[in-house]
């Protein structure tokens, strides 16, 4: 080929390669998981919207952002809003963990004994472990405000540290995600209803055994 027509070819191919899209890494496929961190206060966590928010962020750094993702929290009514349960607020997909591990198939599943929500399951955004009771440090408390069937808990004045927007006073109902307690009994086991904390900070989250974290699923 003469010369001025190979200059010509290698131009052209050069243009047309550098207006070729480029290639997008694929999205994670992980549907569910357990904030590795606490926002920094306590059980406020700005409201629902605050939490929801921080589920968005934290899938969004392990490249899992193309979701809608919510925070599995129950929350009473404030002026013209009325009551939200966390069952009702996290979509009704299957949901897996960073590792492609199933943890529930359906709303009723995971509020079943079917469920696989596990110390081995209940992973972080970052496919990571969170530590329970029986390691070094207890974080196995998980936020949620709600009963058993995944509904507010109503059984206190407040169970979800004022609509989640206090880091003092107040209370709310937390899960095991380790699913172990004190004890055998049933909310001991609970992955969503084990206990009242004695307040609203962290540090009075953290004598009981938590960090202020919660789960977040995609609802769509």
């Amino acid at each position: 080929m003469p010369s001025h027509l190979r200059l010509a070819f290698l131009a052209s191919t050069a243009i047309l390669g550098a207006c070729a899209p480029m290639s997008s890494t694929p999205q994670n496929p992980m549907s569910f998981f357990v904030t590795s961190a606490n926002p920094g206060k306590g059980a406020d966590l700005g409201g629902l919207a605050g939490a929801d928010a921080y589920c968005q962020t934290l899938a969004t750094s392990a490249n899992a952002g193309g979701k809608n993702w919510r925070a599995y929290l129950s929350a009473p009514a404030s002026g013209a809003s009325p009551a939200v349960n966390a069952r009702e607020r996290i979509g009704r997909d299957p949901w897996q963990n960073a590792k492609g591990v199933v943890v529930a198939t359906s709303v009723d599943n995971l509020h079943s004994a079917d469920n696989q929500l596990t110390k081995q399951n209940s992973l972080s955004e970052k496919g990571e472990l969170v530590s329970g009771r029986g390691d070094a440090v207890n974080m196995h408390d998980m936020l949620t405000g709600s009963t058993a069937d995944g509904r507010l808990d109503t059984s206190a004045p407040d169970t979800t540290c004022g609509g989640w927007t206090q880091s003092g006073a107040g209370s709310a109902i937390v899960g095991h995600h380790d699913r172990i307690g004190i004890n055998e009994s049933a909310p001991m086991k609970s992955w969503n209803a084990s206990h009242a904390t004695p307040g609203c900070s962290p540090e009075a989250l953290k004598s009981v055994g938590g960090a202020g974290l919660f789960y977040c699923f995609a609802a769509n």
